[in-house]
């Protein structure tokens, strides 16, 4: 069903009425296909389960947490313009013949919407493909009813888009690697992984599984969608576009034959998503173990190595998630490209504000300070972090000297901040530019670090 065939009704609609999804008929489904019903004896997943997993992911209850954590993720719509705060009134008045065409197989996902975000490195990009807010829904409930099917299966070294199990986590296991005597590490980097992923190797795996041939039919749509850029769709004949609500599920079904392979072959390994750190105790073994992984991934897996970010390292010379790990005991360090991009993005903020007020600069700062600063808190040190703190705060005292201008407003900002009169007089006809100016005596006294602190500026000292 093509999404933008009906107007758009009863838009004044509360949340709580949201997503009537089920017909009366299938009210009996929404108590039958249970999930704690059906495992809280035997513990694992029934084939009754695998076998009718369509009519699992179709139940009210499912769908309505799909819409729920659609309409949390918010983002932009796809080709059809339809934008997530206009998906309730739509799906209350299509839901009936949306159902029935995903249950008689009749359903045709839209194409993805071509995005391209610039990355650090200048001149590259990464592509993300949108679906339809409709589209994310029906993947969402898909991808809700797959992880349990999956979960039981997964490596205790797989760490990413997994419940209950975080990049921390992956982090700590690489300390214990590192602790326990693994002095190399094998880092294998997966090219454009998700762009790259074979759709019939995708499709094998899901069917070793899943015996619903309803949904394989639907994921396989999913797969093959197309792409639409510039207003041409084009069709797509490998991966799965980022941005799309299956692709996490299907990278970790796809990759979970990897961590089999590495486990039957005895090697500490730590994976998240795509990023896997092999450990190993020799150089000999590394190379061995970088050759044999390089040929499984693209014999078997069908996948592509990075052969020139791909390698064998010591652990404070490789990188895994932002991090190197040092010593013995393999203490987290943030890695020196993590600090460059910190400084990439506070650079556009910190140049002239931006046309914003001191305490919006602030403000703009403490985001993305806050946010970094909770994500390398594995990192312990004190000095390192100290020292950006003052970067930060010089260049807001040359943002403040710069808004000054002229030597007379300067000399009487200083003296209504404290500086005696004389001082202020000669500090603002020093000469110096504003950079100099920033770390100089009577800045330090007029903007002590207590002025900024109340001010509601982060410090990274603080963890918090």
């Amino acid at each position: 069903m093509n999404v933008t065939e009906s107007r758009f009704k009863n838009r004044q609609l509360h949340i709580e009425d949201y997503l009537q999804m089920v017909s009366a008929e299938q009210k009996e489904y929404a108590e039958v296909f249970d999930y704690s019903k059906i495992t809280e004896k035997s513990g694992v997943i029934t084939d009754y389960w695998t076998n009718n997993l369509l009519e699992l992911i179709l139940r009210k209850d499912n769908l309505n947490k799909a819409y729920k954590q659609v309409k949390r993720n918010k983002g932009k719509g796809g080709i059809d313009g339809m934008q997530v705060d206009e998906l309730l009134p739509f799906l209350r008045e299509n839901q009936d013949t949306l159902i029935r065409k995903i249950r008689e197989g009749k359903y045709k996902p839209n194409p993805v919407r071509r995005v391209e975000i610039p990355k650090e490195t200048k001149g590259e990009f990464r592509k993300l493909g949108v679906p339809t807010v409709v589209d994310r829904v029906i993947q969402q409930a898909i991808a809700q009813e797959l992880s349990p099917v999956y979960e039981e299966q997964f490596s205790e070294n797989s760490f990413g888009f997994r419940p209950k199990r975080g990049a921390h986590d992956a982090l700590r296991q690489c300390q214990k690697n590192v602790n326990d005597g693994y002095v190399y590490v094998v880092d294998m980097d997966l090219e454009k992984f998700f762009d790259t992923m074979n759709h019939d190797r995708i499709m094998t795996c899901l069917a070793k599984r899943i015996k619903d041939k309803a949904l394989l039919k639907l994921i396989g749509r999913y797969l093959r969608n197309g792409i639409m850029q510039n207003g041409l769709v084009s069709p797509r004949e490998e991966g799965t576009p980022q941005g799309s609500n299956l692709s996490p599920i299907l990278s970790l079904i796809v990759l979970d034959e990897l961590d089999k392979h590495l486990e039957g072959r005895g090697l500490s390994f730590c994976r998240y998503a795509d990023d896997c750190n092999l450990f190993v105790s020799s150089r000999q073994a590394g190379e061995r173990v970088l050759e044999k992984t390089i040929k499984f991934i693209e014999g078997t897996l069908k996948l592509r190595v990075n052969r020139s970010k791909s390698g064998l390292f010591r652990p404070s010379k490789s990188k895994f998630l932002g991090y190197t790990f040092v010593g013995t005991s393999g203490a987290p360090r943030v890695a020196k490209a993590s600090f460059a991009r910190l400084m990439y993005k506070l650079r556009p903020i910190l140049r002239r504000g931006r046309g914003r007020s001191l305490l919006g600069t602030i403000k703009a700062l403490t985001m993305i300070l806050r946010g970094w600063r909770t994500y390398y808190t594995l990192d312990d040190r004190k000095e390192i972090f100290e020292r950006i703190d003052i970067h930060i705060r010089r260049h807001l005292r040359k943002l403040i000297w710069r808004a000054w201008k002229r030597p007379k407003t300067r000399e009487r900002e200083l003296r209504r901040r404290g500086l005696p009169s004389e001082q202020a007089w000669k500090s603002s006809v020093n000469g110096r530019g504003p950079w100099w100016n920033a770390n100089a005596p009577h800045m330090l006294k007029a903007f002590p670090n207590s002025v900024f602190r109340r001010m509601g500026l982060y410090s990274l000292l603080s963890k918090a």
